[in-house]
């Protein structure tokens, strides 16, 4: 099996790099930023097995629940279920943080960005 994943937040979609030949112990340690408005309830992460000359196989997903995160700031590597066809097929573990808009530009000089008003 060579896995990979699809992570969905609302309308927007990344996907991972193909762990080539890691079976069903997959680890990709790899982040990916999603900007949400509106407060999207979840993160859904479907994981796929690459196939070379037919379709890609559908192994599963996890439906991760965001509400904590928003109020906790960051969650540490945790554990959720995969399933398909509401069978649960294993876990995969994720850890995720949440930076507001207005905290990420706090602390920077007004030059950073390439463009400063003159006076």
């Amino acid at each position: 099996m060579d896995p990979y994943a699809i992570l969905k937040c609302r309308s927007q979609e990344q996907r991972s790099s193909i762990a080539s030949g890691k079976g069903s112990d997959p680890e990709w340690n790899e982040s990916f930023v999603f900007t949400v408005s509106d407060r999207a309830t979840d993160l859904v992460i479907k994981l796929m097995d690459s196939d070379s000359g037919t379709a890609d196989d559908f192994v599963g997903e996890a439906t991760i629940p965001l509400e904590a995160l928003y109020t906790e700031g960051s969650i540490p590597p945790t554990a959720y279920n995969v399933v398909k066809d509401e069978h649960y097929c294993g876990a995969i573990k994720v850890g995720l943080s949440f930076t507001p808009e207005d905290v990420r530009g706090r602390g920077l000089p007004e030059d950073v960005g390439g463009w400063k008003q003159s006076h």
